[in-house]
């Protein structure tokens, strides 16, 4: 009896997590490490999440362009949620972005433009129950970030007139670094 319950606990143990117990990251590792890379620089790291978006999205168009698949009901459940998480994502970095007054003026109206794409493409696919939870939470998604997006335009702009940013002039003819 004790050997079964031992026997019984390795392998549950060793099991794999089950799909819906996956903590995992919607981006890959290669993607976290470009994430990490462009850390300091937050109107790269906006675009390489728009990027990133993009790339969901299209992987969304791609499987209803050719003949339909077995499994493209999950598949597409999966990559709107992975769309969701990223979106997340890059709205809680435009949160930390607005709080600490970064500018990412010019990646705003990519952004913007973006988002339009987004709600265009994630509407494409027809109706499935597999997905239609996913869908409008990631059509839900897509709108906030248009909306924090919009609102981060007026405040931006105000907020860098008010304080202009120094302008970067290491390494230049005129002013040789000190």
């Amino acid at each position: 009896m004790i050997r079964h319950l031992c026997l019984i606990l390795v392998l549950l143990a060793l099991h794999p997590p089950l799909h819906a117990q996956d903590t995992g990251s919607a981006l890959s590792q290669a993607e976290i490490e470009q994430v990490r890379d462009v850390a300091q620089v937050p109107r790269e790291r906006v675009l390489l999440y728009v990027k990133f978006l993009d790339e969901r999205a299209k992987a969304i168009d791609t499987l209803f362009a050719h003949p339909r698949q077995p499994g493209r009901e999950q598949d597409t459940h999966d990559l709107m949620e992975q769309f969701t998480s990223i979106a997340n994502e890059l709205d809680d970095n435009l949160s930390d972005y607005e709080s600490r007054h970064q500018d990412i003026r010019k990646a705003i109206p990519k952004l913007l433009d973006a988002t339009d794409r987004w709600g265009t493409e994630l509407r494409s696919p027809s109706d499935d129950e597999t997905y239609k939870v996913s869908r409008k939470l990631a059509l839900q998604a897509v709108s906030d970030l248009r909306d924090d997006a919009n609102e981060m335009t007026g405040s931006q702009k105000s907020w860098f007139s008010a304080h202009p940013p120094r302008k970067e002039s290491r390494g230049s003819k005129e002013n040789p670094p000190e």
